[in-house]
């Protein structure tokens, strides 16, 4: 089977390389969780996120240094769409980081209806 391409919406590109939000660890493991959704698997830590669109899941990353989230859903053919990046400061996904989220799914779902 043929790897998914990575679709990275609105932010979530340069929030995974940016060093104030995403440390080298958390960036790396990052991108080995990607590296097993683009190839069809589930990542190794991960729940659903429903609440933002029908299919998003989160990959949940744990570390010393913090608590980092990348959403994404994967159920279309032509892509991974990763939706929002960030780094948790408290136990609760906050309002703002499921808007964020919500509103780039809504946007993908628009422009797949056009097609």
């Amino acid at each position: 089977m043929e790897e998914k391409p990575i679709d990275w919406r609105g932010s979530s590109l340069r929030d995974i390389k940016d060093d104030g939000i995403f440390t080298p660890n958390a960036r790396k493991e990052a991108g080995h969780q990607l590296s097993q959704v683009q190839a069809g698997l589930e990542p190794d830590e991960w729940k659903p996120f429903d609440v933002v669109g029908a299919g998003t899941k989160e990959i949940r990353i744990n570390l010393d240094d913090g608590w980092f989230r990348v959403m994404y859903v994967a159920k279309f053919p032509e892509a991974v769409y990763v939706l929002h990046c960030f780094k948790k400061k408290t136990t609760s996904t906050s309002k703002h980081d499921k808007d964020i989220a919500a509103a780039r799914y809504k946007a993908v779902i628009q422009e797949r209806s056009k097609k």
